[in-house]
């Protein structure tokens, strides 16, 4: 698993009720663990394209989000 830091930088109208959120790195230097993340993720962006209400309700502009990326496993085609 890799577990990323973010904070929400912007959220921008895409459409009707969907919004694109603007997630980048950014670490205080003076929070340890912000230094241990990086230390391995110094520069990042993700753009998620969201038409979710329940998503739009709990995401804000300035607050910090974890990330983890899990591999998928294979489902065989058929």
């Amino acid at each position: 698993m890799v577990r990323c830091k973010m904070v929400l930088s912007e959220i921008q109208d895409a459409g009707g009720t969907t919004k694109r959120f603007v997630f980048r790195t950014q670490y205080d230097t003076a929070i340890p663990e912000d230094q241990r993340f990086f230390k391995y993720t110094p520069d990042g962006t993700i753009s998620l394209l969201v038409d979710n209400p329940a998503v739009l309700a709990q995401w804000q502009v300035g607050k910090h989000y974890y990330f983890d990326a899990h591999e998928v496993p294979s489902v065989p085609a058929g």
